[in-house]
């Protein structure tokens, strides 16, 4: 015996399944992320394929039956993000965003404050000018949401002191096992990490989205930052983004 449930989600990957369904990773305000599968969308007359499409924000009911995958059974749009899906640049920014939301947050477990920001992330993609030819997966949104999400799931780096040792000054490396930087006599076999990359994480983390989005990173800055990220991801989680380490 199932039940049907209403959620408000947005939906992060979309795979084909069988002749005419798809399978949808979505992060729910409810639940965390959910698996569904939404039947006969990728038939011409489907009544929910257009809604679906990945970085819809949308209400969902699902139901609930004795299997992994819910199934969709209405759907109502509340965001499309159309002019992050329209632009190659936008849509390399959001879909990095998406794939850190799939990767961290991989339990059936609500976080409002996770899906408020992948709103809000959603939100601030859709009007971001041109910036080509930046890799749109280290542009400085990006980068901010992905910290912002570690701090969020629980793995924030500890920037302000030697993780290990608990100094303050000197502070030159990452350590995903200390979960922090560290200062030059604990760095053995980490991450070099410059101070003006230090100083850009800090900034990054502080910022609100919109504040953030408009930031200009050095080249050192952004692969230092992006290396942390990765390390952190590695660490914690055992994954690499794919969008990120391409």
């Amino acid at each position: 015996m199932g039940r049907t449930y209403k959620t408000e989600a947005v939906v992060l990957r979309s795979i084909r399944f069988g002749e005419a369904d798809r399978v949808l990773h979505v992060y729910t305000l409810d639940r965390g992320r959910v698996g569904a599968v939404a039947k006969g969308v990728r038939k011409t007359k489907s009544r929910f394929g257009a809604r679906l499409e990945p970085l819809s924000h949308v209400e969902l009911m699902l139901h609930q039956g004795s299997g992994e995958l819910h199934t969709v059974t209405g759907v109502e749009l509340l965001h499309s993000h159309h002019e992050a899906r329209e632009d190659q640049y936008r849509l390399g920014v959001a879909l990095a965003g998406a794939e850190a939301v799939l990767r961290l947050f991989t339990e059936q477990e609500g976080n409002p404050k996770a899906f408020a920001a992948l709103l809000r992330f959603l939100e601030i993609t859709d009007e971001l000018g041109d910036r080509a030819p930046a890799r749109p997966a280290v542009d400085p949104l990006a980068l901010a949401f992905q910290l912002k999400l570690l701090w969020l799931s629980g793995y924030q780096p500890h920037l302000d002191a030697c993780a290990d040792c608990g100094v303050e000054e000197g502070l030159v490396g990452y350590s995903a096992k200390e979960g922090g930087m560290v200062c030059g006599a604990c760095a053995n076999g980490t991450l070099p990490v410059a101070p003006a990359s230090l100083a850009t994480m800090r900034a990054l983390l502080r910022a609100t989205l919109a504040e953030a989005a408009g930031f200009t990173l050095g080249e050192r800055e952004t692969r230092e930052t992006a290396a942390v990220i990765n390390a952190s991801h590695e660490y914690h989680g055992g994954f690499r983004l794919r969008t990120l380490s391409a």
